[in-house]
């Protein structure tokens, strides 16, 4: 019975999704753009490439939801969910870079790949989301990362 819905509708979802695509040109033309711009990596920046000191230099923006956010995320980050960074991407500083996180990575990069096909250039993705930032060291990263290994 399953097998036999799915045969019937996935036609008709390709179909959908293909008629939205020939609909919306100029969003699929603005991602290929995009993909034949964006450098390799993807403006990826791990812990370790981070001072201390410059941490304050980003606008870091945490894009889980609110309750994530509310148990644990990195000091002075502010909470803006990944579906919301389009509609509220008038917030979003023009002079300043800004660093997206999440757990691990996944959702920051479907942020930073919106606002990025938006228009905004100066951003980050933190390779490892808070997890990886954790691990790192958090803010002490790139000390740590920059120490001579211990014998």
């Amino acid at each position: 019975m399953h097998k036999t819905l799915i045969a019937l509708l996935l036609p008709a979802a390709c179909a959908a999704a293909n008629a939205w695509a020939q609909e919306n040109s100029a969003a699929v033309e603005a991602l290929e753009e995009y993909l034949e711009f964006v450098e390799y990596g993807g403006g990826t920046i791990s812990p370790e490439q981070i001072p201390a000191a410059d941490w304050q230099n980003f606008l870091v923006i945490d894009v889980r939801d609110a309750e994530q956010f509310r148990k644990a995320h990195i000091p002075d980050a502010v909470n803006i969910e990944w579906r919301q960074v389009l509609a509220r991407r008038s917030e979003l500083p023009a002079d300043r870079p800004i660093l997206l996180y999440c757990n691990t990575g996944t959702l920051s990069a479907q942020a930073a790949l919106a606002l990025r096909v938006a228009g905004f250039d100066d951003l980050r993705i933190l390779q490892g989301g808070l997890q990886g930032w954790r691990a790192k060291g958090g803010f002490d990263a790139y000390e740590r990362a920059s120490q001579p290994p211990q014998p």
